[in-house]
């Protein structure tokens, strides 16, 4: 009788690591507001958007819209945790492939355009024209120049593309010819796919802030303007939709009066 009223304090599995960990329920259903001070990794990640949004900021014009940075750090930590992510085996890379640089480039560079081109299509034209040109050599320079400004999202495609594709080749050449070598020479690939790894991590995190940073420099080219305010202005639309309706009422009380005097 007494071993089964205390046999409810037996544990329940046969090892002894796994009898404890009834004790770590607590960080499960623990509010997070508890923990007030944020995490290595958080200020880690932190610092380095502040990095980027102050890089940025240097390039971005003076007159854009608040919180445009933020548009290109997130594409600049898109891409660098998909680079980092294809090193590791197993994992498919997909910033090697042109359909997802493609994918970002295109997308980019044509808003950019467009809006340009619609808003400001005298500030795009003088773009095309380098200052100080012979008028000569005028056709041939506006030439080139749509050519440049047209092949743009591609070359940033291909760049990213271009040079995740050969990192992975030689590690990928490198880890293949390891069944051929003697023993001997294990030690020596092995220190050199090391090495050839911690190459192709820096290449992929220069590859996304070039990415990154040259769409914030092509985007710098255009010409923004922020709307009047009459226009965008909360104020002012609650007053024109109030007098609207007023004079709406205003008519249809005439017109009430004149059919029944």
């Amino acid at each position: 009788m007494n071993n089964n009223l205390f046999s409810s304090f037996d544990p329940s599995t046969i090892l002894f690591n796994f009898n404890w960990t009834s004790t770590l329920i607590i960080f499960l259903i623990m509010p997070s507001s508890f923990w007030l001070t944020p995490s290595r990794w958080n200020m880690i990640w932190k610092m380095i958007n502040m990095f980027i949004h102050k890089e940025f900021k240097i390039i971005i014009n003076k007159k854009f819209f608040m919180g445009n940075t933020f548009l290109f750090s997130s594409l600049f930590l898109f891409i660098l945790i998909n680079n980092f992510m294809g090193l590791f085996p197993y994992i498919f890379t997909s910033s090697s492939h042109l359909t997802f640089t493609l994918t970002l480039s295109i997308p980019l560079w044509l808003s950019f355009m467009l809006y340009g081109w619609l808003n400001n299509s005298n500030h795009m034209f003088a773009h095309l024209v380098p200052n100080g040109a012979p008028n000569l050599l005028l056709p041939f320079l506006v030439l080139v120049e749509s050519i440049s400004n047209i092949i743009r999202p591609g070359t940033l495609a291909i760049r990213l593309s271009a040079n995740m594709i050969a990192g992975h080749l030689l590690l990928t050449l490198l880890g293949n010819s390891g069944n051929t070598l003697p023993m001997i020479l294990i030690s020596a690939l092995l220190i050199g796919q090391f090495a050839l790894l911690t190459l192709e991590s820096a290449v992929s995190m220069i590859q996304s802030y070039v990415f990154s940073i040259l769409s914030t420099l092509y985007s710098s080219e255009i010409k923004y303007e922020k709307p009047p305010l009459s226009l965008s202005s909360p104020k002012t639309l609650t007053f024109n939709f109030f007098l609207k309706n007023l004079l709406n009422i205003i008519s249809l009380h005439k017109m009430i009066q004149s059919i029944f005097p």
